[in-house]
């Protein structure tokens, strides 16, 4: 049994994260996020709620008490400064283990027509941002995994497959439910891609663009 620290708890990769550790593990999850209203526990015994911000750095470490693993799904403009504090603040608790949702494209790793799309689509702040975060995890001497989805779809499907940095990315599209797979899978043998950073994609979607589009 892990107790696993879920940043950004009411994300919809989170959520369905949590369903799958809740109905698959006998972890404890601390749910951590800005306004603990919008959340409902599913199970008050192995579940615990904080409010706070990614950026206050004491109200994480507060949060970080007993915890043994850190799943960060954060996701805004203050991406950067998010990482700089939850790399400081597990520093800070003396907790190694993080696992960090990014972005395809924050290596210019993807190819082709669907690589000039992704640019088009995501220039101008957005994978901008991503990248600058990503090297912030990258460059602490925390025990992360960087985790870059292709385009999000809501398929009820678990289909996958994964890219290493410096490799080009695969596909165009993954669902929600498979990154959350991905990151179970992570939690449950925490020495899975250790300072790896992971293209993950649903096989056989290569294209101009996701098909959703």
């Amino acid at each position: 049994m892990a107790n696993v620290l879920i940043l950004g708890a009411n994300g919809k990769i989170a959520h369905l994260a949590e369903k799958q550790l809740l109905a698959e593990t006998n972890h404890h999850l601390t749910l951590f996020l800005r306004n603990a209203s919008r959340l409902t526990v599913s199970d008050p015994s192995r579940e615990t709620v904080v409010e706070g911000d990614a950026t206050d750095q004491p109200t994480l470490v507060s949060a970080l008490k007993g915890i043994d693993i850190v799943y960060a799904n954060l996701g805004n403009k203050e991406i950067e400064n998010q990482a700089k504090t939850v790399v400081a603040a597990l520093d800070q608790a003396g907790i190694k283990r993080l696992i960090w949702i990014s972005s395809l494209g924050v290596y210019d790793e993807v190819p082709g027509a669907f690589g000039k799309w992704n640019h088009k689509m995501l220039d101008g702040g957005y994978l901008e941002t991503y990248a600058a975060a990503a090297k912030v995890i990258e460059s602490s001497d925390l025990d992360y995994t960087i985790i870059r989805p292709a385009w999000l779809s809501n398929k009820d499907i678990v289909s996958y497959e994964t890219t290493q940095k410096g490799e080009p990315f695969k596909g165009t599209e993954v669902s929600r439910k498979s990154i959350a797979d991905f990151i179970v899978k992570l939690i449950n043998d925490p020495s899975q891609e250790i300072r790896h950073s992971v293209g993950v994609n649903q096989p056989n979607t290569d294209g101009a663009k996701p098909s959703f589009y």
